[in-house]
């Protein structure tokens, strides 16, 4: 078991990173917005199994050979950068919604809700750049447990940390929805605000240079 003082600063920077808005923030604030705090929450659940596969990879020493192989690591940063752009295209493109506006949609199943969120957070390779960088900084090889059994406590501190944030951040966005109706300015502002957002961390994701 990791040494407690170990574990609070973990999960203070833990805290730090999970402020800074990234893929997963932005997909789980337009879903709850565009279909209800609920849906927000079920995608949430596919995050969290989504950081919970990195965890378990660091742990088992997967996410090193992934960085190991140059070509594992690009396919996925490629192939999350893409999605990315996908996003930012059908916020920007002509005729296009904001995902933070007030519509009608087609109600996804909890089914496919969870295994959306799933895929957003697997496609975010700086989540596995975490466990690989930051892990290792708060294992202590002596007196204090298996280096696995370490690992996994750091990465459970993470993900409490990340789904209890975000769950907050979900059951908040809901209420912005009223705010936007009726409000057309603002829901362009959005639009274009979230489009540029998600196209600048798709450009940044494909020219990142690995580390």
């Amino acid at each position: 078991m990791p040494d407690p003082s170990n574990l609070l600063a973990f999960g203070l920077i833990s805290l730090g990173m999970v402020l800074t808005p990234g893929p997963n923030m932005i997909y789980l604030v337009s879903r709850s917005i565009c279909q209800g705090c609920v849906a927000g929450l079920v995608s949430l659940g596919g995050v969290a199994l989504g950081f919970l596969v990195y965890l378990l990879c660091a742990a088992l020493g997967i996410t090193a050979l992934l960085m190991a192989v140059p070509h594992a690591y690009d396919a996925l940063r490629i192939a999350g950068a893409l999605y990315l752009l996908y996003l930012a295209w059908q916020a920007l493109r002509p005729g296009g919604r904001s995902p933070f506006q007030l519509r009608a949609l087609a109600s996804d199943s909890p089914r496919r809700l969870f295994a959306m969120g799933l895929f957003t957070a697997l496609l975010n390779p700086k989540i596995a750049v975490m466990y690989l960088s930051l892990l290792p900084q708060f294992i202590q090889p002596h007196g204090h447990g298996s280096v696995m059994a370490q690992s996994v406590a750091l990465g459970l501190v993470q993900i409490a940390t990340s789904v209890s944030v975000n769950a907050l951040i979900v059951l908040a966005a809901g209420s912005i929805a009223a705010f936007l109706t009726g409000r057309p300015r603002w829901q362009a502002a959005q639009r274009g605000l979230m489009g540029t957002v998600l196209g600048a961390l798709a450009v940044r994701m494909l020219v990142d240079a690995r580390r």
